[in-house]
């Protein structure tokens, strides 16, 4: 997928290959007290590894600050480290941390084990929309990959993972709950987005997205959206045809605030997505019910709730 970190994967291709000599091989040496050395590549992957592993890993995420853009993220010398010295790591795949990949291939490991959740899910690399964890099935299958890699490097805790696998499904059913109960009273909701971020949850919740996806792609992949799908979506705002809008807060440029301005001038209220997990005070769970909670009062009482 081409997007606004083509320049920056070509820039970190040169890193990469200065940092290889640096990293060498590694055998994925366990961590202290003999804790599963694990990296998630956004924090919201290395929060479920956590939660699976628990006291037998030690987890570690590359991206985690919910105020800059992913999209432009550069991989420094101490995430190759990390990388290169991870024995289990989780990553998104569809082009979103190909600097992963990279770093990867220059540390190379026999043990390392690897969940790309593109595959995991089995979608193929034109997939649209690389916001994979606001799918509702998309967690419970990480979360299944990480358990069954951890009992094969730790099969003496096995059933340790397992029962943290079932109370990791458990936990998530206020979340599908809340989808559900949308979906039965607001189906249909006409929304209004910036970039596809929360575009899975919101179609799991039977909202009518109207913005064109052509725009969203634009935005998302830093380039010029068309004069014409710049007016559909002021058109949005001022026409009222939307009950809410939903606001990437992590990518913002003139054009996204300008929208933001519409939708505030003409009533419309806001909700703000994160492409990583919102910390501290947050795990997988309680994010993602936050969000459901946040459209929910946006359509019920016309609140905004812009950060969460």
């Amino acid at each position: 997928m081409l997007s606004r970190r083509g320049a920056v994967l070509a820039a970190l291709a040169v890193t990469v290959g200065v940092l290889a000599a640096a990293c060498s091989s590694t055998s994925g040496a366990a961590g202290s007290g003999g804790q599963v050395v694990a990296v998630g590549a956004e924090n919201q992957y290395a929060n479920v590894i956590g939660q699976i592993g628990g006291k037998y890993v030690r987890v570690s995420a590359i991206e985690s600050n919910p105020n800059t853009d992913p999209h432009t993220f550069e991989a420094s010398p101490s995430v190759a480290n990390a990388v290169s010295a991870a024995q289990l790591v989780v990553q998104n795949g569809i082009g979103y941390d190909t600097y992963m990949n990279k770093i990867e291939a220059a540390a190379t490991s026999k043990t390392r084990k690897v969940i790309v959740v593109q595959n995991l899910l089995g979608l193929p690399d034109s997939t649209p929309n690389p916001h994979l964890w606001y799918s509702p099935r998309t967690m419970p299958a990480v979360a299944k990959a990480v358990a069954a890699d951890l009992s094969k490097m730790q099969p003496a805790h096995a059933r340790y993972f397992a029962a943290n696998l079932s109370k990791f499904d458990a936990s998530l059913q206020p979340w599908y709950q809340a989808i559900a109960k949308f979906k039965a009273a607001y189906g249909g909701t006409p929304v209004a987005v910036t970039e596809p971020v929360g575009d899975y949850m919101l179609q799991a919740a039977g909202a009518k997205i109207l913005t064109p996806f052509t725009l969203q792609a634009d935005i998302m992949n830093g380039v010029d959206p068309s004069p014409q799908d710049v007016s559909l979506e002021d058109a949005l705002f001022s026409s009222h045809k939307v009950k809410v809008f939903v606001y990437n807060q992590q990518v913002t440029d003139s054009l996204t605030a300008s929208f933001l301005s519409q939708a505030k001038k003409y009533g419309i209220p806001v909700v703000g997505v994160y492409e990583t997990m919102p910390v501290p005070g947050y795990g997988y769970q309680s994010w993602m019910l936050a969000e459901v909670r946040a459209l929910t009062k946006a359509v019920t009482g016309k609140t905004s709730t812009q950060k969460l």
